[in-house]
């Protein structure tokens, strides 16, 4: 464990409610905005909903838990906790290899996000410039396609989500991530209820509702189970280090199940209003669902471009989309920059500089992938955007999410792990420790090998 004056030094939250908003933070991202609600919709609804859930409650939460409380007892980046609680329980301490797992997978992650985040960043521009007003729906599909075609603009707008996110971060734990968090959730929840409101007004909100709620359990195939089982995985943000060092900052006083469960309720409430918030318009219009860019930047603008006050509910969805990208892309560069300052003692505004410059060198890949790159093939089968985001999410993220409940629920001494886990009811902490040694791991698994099949 870390020594007395490095404890009294290290930066906690100043708030229970400070740190679910910048856990909330990490765990929202634009899968919920983009992924889920279309996921629902077309693999049966309310049923796939609720099989979404169960999952979140038997696998999301526990390794959410699980993450935080390794955490929390090392007080320290993800590799030198790790390290030094493998010490603690007598284990070999080779574990730290976990941490520098993590480390490349968030490395590699953010360099992408980035460049699809700026995505988010380009249209908000648009928008409060009105260019998709009175637009036909080809002009709308120029703009993505030009956008998609132009190296120097896709760089522009990933140097700028860069310094957005590395400029948080360089800011500190209190002044810049939990300050920034403190406004941008509110503000995020905030737009997702005006656009619900305004989706019930303008929108087809009857068929929205059917979409994503009604109960189809024919719809629901296996392999539909397994995008519930993986989006629960994924979108707690679970396996990297983002939660661990989240964690290490949090106050010994806080409960950790009881906040947890709060975040989850957050993350879910989120995906769940974006669906409410996106489909009643989409369908108003007579267009087609989709997910992920093709809905983002295609179905919603050709919506948008014919509806009263459009550069308004624009801007604001797309303010909604940098939010929630913005949040996201910050917890991935903190424990990088912690590993610096803590390993090699680099300041955090030279940290953040670092590890912001290296994240943006790789995406330069992502961005040629569009364009000059495009008909390049890995092995003559994968294209290099394929393989920059295939790699990180779907083969390191769950080995190292796999890792980490090993770890918190096999190595860690069970007297150390009931510590940290608080005084909750025995029952809770059985049914935690159960689901982190056997459940858990296994539905790791099968996401992981559903990704070969």
């Amino acid at each position: 464990m870390l020594d007395n004056q490095s404890k009294q030094s290290r930066s906690l939250w100043s708030s229970r409610f400070a740190f679910i908003m910048v856990t909330a933070g990490a765990a929202v991202g634009l899968g919920n905005i983009w992924k889920f609600p279309y996921m629902a919709g077309n693999n049966g609804g309310g049923v796939f909903v609720l099989a979404y859930l169960f999952f979140i409650l038997l696998i999301g939460i526990p390794a959410m838990i699980a993450e935080l409380l390794i955490g929390r007892r090392g007080r320290q980046n993800p590799v030198s906790t790790l390290a030094t609680l493998a010490i603690e329980a007598k284990a070999n301490p080779s574990w730290q290899g976990l941490g520098w797992l993590g480390a490349v997978t968030l490395l590699l992650v953010l360099s992408f996000y980035s460049v699809v985040a700026g995505w988010s960043v380009a249209y908000l521009f648009y928008a409060m410039k009105g260019i998709f007003v009175n637009a036909s729906p080809d002009t709308i599909v120029n703009i993505w396609q030009n956008l998609l075609a132009s190296p120097l603009e896709l760089t522009l707008w990933h140097t700028l989500f860069m310094f957005l996110t590395m400029g948080v971060v360089a800011l500190g734990v209190n002044a810049g991530i939990e300050r920034a968090s403190r406004w941008m959730m509110p503000g995020l929840f905030l737009i997702l209820i005006l656009l619900v409101i305004y989706a019930a007004i303008e929108g087809n909100f009857k068929e929205g509702i059917n979409f994503l709620f009604a109960f189809r359990p024919e719809d629901l195939t296996s392999q539909a189970v397994i995008d519930a089982l993986g989006q629960a995985f994924f979108s707690l943000a679970t396996g990297a280090g983002c939660i661990l060092i989240y964690g290490s900052y949090l106050s010994k006083q806080t409960n950790i199940v009881e906040t947890v469960m709060i975040i989850s309720v957050l993350d879910v409430l989120v995906a769940i209003l974006s669906g409410l918030a996106i489909f009643p318009i989409v369908f108003s219009h007579g267009l087609t669902p989709e997910s992920g860019p093709g809905l983002m930047f295609h179905v919603l603008p050709i919506a948008f471009s014919h509806m009263p006050a459009s550069i308004i509910v624009g801007s604001l969805f797309f303010s909604l989309l940098l939010f929630a990208a913005w949040t996201s892309s910050i917890s991935m560069g903190e424990p990088l920059v912690a590993l610096l300052q803590e390993r090699w003692k680099i300041s955090r505004p030279r940290g953040s500089l670092y590890i912001g410059a290296l994240a943006w060198v790789f995406g330069l890949a992502s961005v040629f992938s569009f364009n000059i790159w495009q008909n390049v093939k890995i092995l003559g089968r994968w294209g290099i955007f394929q393989i920059l985001t295939d790699v990180p999410t779907n083969i390191l993220l769950p080995i190292g999410a796999f890792l980490f409940c090993i770890f918190a629920g096999w190595v860690m001494k069970e007297p150390n792990v009931q510590e940290e886990f608080g005084g909750e009811s025995p029952f809770i902490y059985l049914a935690w420790r159960f689901s982190i040694r056997y459940i858990a791991p296994v539905g790791i698994l099968i996401v992981f090998i559903a990704n070969f099949i």
